[in-house]
């Protein structure tokens, strides 16, 4: 536990015991927040409406829309790959710069949003499956992809949409989601100078401290209502059940073709690797490294990394500790960023639809993969790093410092 006197402008207060970020301070940053949101709404609106992408060949052309991809998904029979790349492209962002707005133009004038608690709960839910950056670096390494073979045209919608991304992203960065917790409630305060409850328990949506009453069956937070456990129920059990899933697809993932490029009537499908070697002898050195990174290198640390933390706390490793929380962040960080090669089947099917003189159709392992990199997301938001510092036998450790 760590008691707050507020921290230099523009500093960052870390746990002194894990490393771990608390809290970053931006003062009065709430109207610059909520004007590059609308920006970003605006903006993401834009690139719904208009063209997105043009691919010419032999005189024939294909435009795309920013949704035609999960369109065509949907039409070649794949339709769990397109509702993926629909939820996470377009409904998740788009709900998310509603929910910040509905959250944020009352706050400007002093008032408490309708639904204020469930809305932020729900805004923090969807931040990290939100994934307009990861998308514009598919739209790249596309653009790379056809530009040996055709003329490929960037439209307005691809402009409109990387200036929502820059927004969106730039009004994540400069948001303390602790400062909106404050204005919609007052984290509880604790007398340091008099024994601590046993039962203190801190929310894990909102960071609220709440006294666990003994006879309470399913406790609450009194802030955003969020249920309260002292550990994730049953974390080792679903993380080893979602690491296990995504070991099986793996194998199909990099054995079965992603797609099947037909090339004026003849064409090979491409498994994950094989395009990663296509990319290297093009001379696209810096994408296929970037490609070779995120869908083969990443999933496997993914894996590896997630296996170990699990054998490490069920086997009760005590050395350590510091160095793999971090990597557990760092995991539940990059892993969404191997859905680039997803992204890039997308684009590709939505914009090389010529018939026999050029046409990509999806495969196998793209669906396999997909489901790869979203239960490996999962795993590691089921897995709950706390249980790492409290080993059985460990004496309870109870910080308060006054410094941050």
């Amino acid at each position: 536990m760590y008691r707050t006197r507020g921290i230099p402008p523009g500093s960052v207060a870390v746990c002194r015991r894990c490393g771990v970020k608390l809290f970053h301070d931006q003062r009065g940053n709430l109207q610059g927040v909520l004007a590059l949101n609308i920006g970003a709404m605006l903006f993401f609106a834009l690139a719904h409406l208009m063209p997105f992408l043009t691919f010419s060949i032999e005189g024939r052309a294909q435009t795309s829309t920013f949704l035609s991809g999960p369109l065509m998904l949907v039409r070649d029979g794949y339709w769990p790959l397109g509702l993926v790349v629909f939820i996470v492209v377009s409904l998740f962002p788009a709900m998310r710069m509603v929910t910040m707005f509905w959250l944020l133009l009352p706050m400007m004038s002093a008032h408490r949003p309708p639904f204020a608690a469930s809305a932020m709960r729900f805004s923090q839910f969807l931040r990290p499956w939100c994934m307009l950056e990861i998308f514009l670096l598919g739209v790249l390494v596309a653009y790379v992809k056809l530009s040996d073979i055709a003329a490929v045209e960037l439209h307005e919608a691809v402009y409109a949409f990387l200036a929502a991304m820059l927004l969106a992203t730039t009004a994540d960065s400069i948001l303390e989601e602790r400062a909106l917790w404050e204005r919609l409630g007052r984290q509880a305060r604790v007398d340091v100078t008099r024994p601590l409850p046993a039962a203190l328990i801190s929310c894990t949506e909102c960071g609220q401290i709440d006294v666990l009453a003994e006879a309470a069956l399913h406790p609450t937070c009194s802030r955003c209502g969020s249920p309260l456990h002292r550990r994730k129920p049953d974390s080792i059990a679903r993380t080893w059940a979602l690491v296990a899933a995504a070991g099986v697809l793996y194998i199909p993932a990099n054995l079965l073709p992603v797609m099947t490029v037909v090339y004026f009537g003849s064409g090979a499908p491409n498994t994950i690797m094989s395009g990663v070697k296509e990319l290297f002898a093009a001379g696209q050195v810096p994408i296929a490294l970037l490609v070779f990174t995120a869908s083969i290198v990443v999933p496997i640390l993914k894996l590896v990394g997630m296996v170990w933390l699990l054998l490490s706390v069920q086997l009760g490793v005590r050395r350590g500790r510091r160095q793999r929380t971090m990597i557990f962040f760092f995991i539940r960080g990059v892993g969404r960023w191997s859905m680039v090669d997803i992204f890039m089947i997308s684009i590709l099917v939505s914009l090389v639809s010529l018939g026999a003189i050029a046409t990509v159709v999806p495969g196998m392992g793209a669906l396999s993969f997909a489901a790869v990199v979203l239960l490996t997301m999962l795993a590691a938001e089921s897995f709950d790093p706390r249980l790492i510092w409290d080993l059985q036998g460990d004496r309870l450790e109870r910080h308060i410092d006054g410094r941050i």
